[in-house]
């Protein structure tokens, strides 16, 4: 319990250590061109209203008519297609805030949809998740066989390494469509397709805002609906994986420290099968690495929704059902 208690200090000061970084990485980065950008708005306006000869009453007025009119370039934000586009980041917590129910039955429904169609995307992607992290294990195990390697096996490491490898495929498909029908550089539809298959959905880049697309591109519409739900699913099984292989890891380390070592024997890389009743107590330990190992992939995928890859432990006819699999070395 002491170790655990220590393991979550340790993890709360990494967190605010990690955003002590970020603050002042961002305040370097960005403080110096707010400012500018600040200066420059200021001097337009003072410029528009010399030019026009607006009161700062009228240009107050003129700023809300342009922030109101701004979800409207897109087409009737509210007719089916715009709608279908709101529920998809609501229930996936996107969140972009182009657009916001304006009746109080709108945002009261809006909660309760949102109550109930949160819970619902996580378990469906989890699924999707499970789903996908099996295929790409399939993939790897094909790959190997093709090799010429007479017992392949894929660790977590090859999987994680697969699914970074699908995510980033992923983000730069969506980044040359988006950069297509949307006229921004590669870049910043890279940058949109990140934030949006992270979920953060900061709102500066949208996608469908422009020129009535909502109507007029029934095709397009289609595909970035397609793009965001199945993107979400890849990175949410990719991002899966890194957690269980954190969390393997962190579980991993102090068993190897404690496991003491005889002297002019070699480390053992294949973990100890975890005791069985009559056996003699030096021979296995009911704490090894493997025996852990296998009860945090059960906890993980009861308890946090996580995907670890397929086990060994699923495959029938060999006679070993029951058992923890041994860690062997991956190619």
């Amino acid at each position: 319990m002491r170790k655990q208690n220590v393991r979550t200090a340790a993890l709360i000061l990494c967190i605010l250590s990690y955003l002590l970084v970020g603050a002042a990485v961002f305040d370097a980065l960005e403080s110096e061109a707010e400012s500018g950008r600040k200066m420059l708005l200021a001097q337009k306006r003072s410029e528009l209203r010399r030019k026009y000869g607006f009161s700062a009453e009228d240009y107050r007025e003129l700023e809300r008519l342009a922030l109101q009119a701004e979800p409207h370039r897109a087409g009737r934000q509210w007719k089916f297609a715009g709608s279908f586009y709101f529920a998809i980041t609501v229930i996936t917590t996107i969140g972009y805030g182009h657009a916001a129910p304006g009746t109080d039955s709108g945002k009261v429904f809006c909660m309760f949809y949102a109550l109930l169609g949160i819970p619902l995307t996580l378990v469906t992607f989890q699924s999707l998740g499970e789903r996908l992290n099996a295929l790409v294990r399939r993939l790897l195990l094909a790959s190997k066989r093709c090799l010429g390697l007479r017992r392949p096996r894929v660790s977590t490491k090859n999987m994680v390494v697969a699914g970074l490898t699908v995510c980033a495929a992923t983000l730069a498909l969506g980044a040359v469509a988006f950069a297509h029908f949307e006229g921004w550089t590669f870049f910043h539809a890279f940058y949109y397709c990140f934030i949006t298959l992270t979920t953060i959905g900061f709102g500066d880049f949208v996608a469908l805002q422009s020129d009535e697309v909502l109507q007029r591109k029934p095709p397009y519409v289609v595909f970035s609906f397609l793009y965001i739900l199945l993107g979400l699913a890849v990175i949410g099984a990719f991002l899966n994986l890194v957690v269980l292989r954190f969390l393997a890891a962190s579980a991993d380390a102090p068993e190897r420290a404690a496991r003491p070592l005889r002297r002019g024997a070699p480390e053992s890389r294949g973990p100890s099968r975890p005791r069985r009743p009559g056996c003699p107590a030096g021979s296995t330990s009911i704490s090894s690495i493997s025996y852990r190992i296998h009860q945090l992939e059960l906890w993980a995928r009861d308890n946090l929704g996580f995907s670890p890859p397929a086990s060994p432990r699923t495959e029938v006819g060999d006679g070993r059902e029951g058992r923890p699999p041994a860690r062997r070395k991956s190619i």
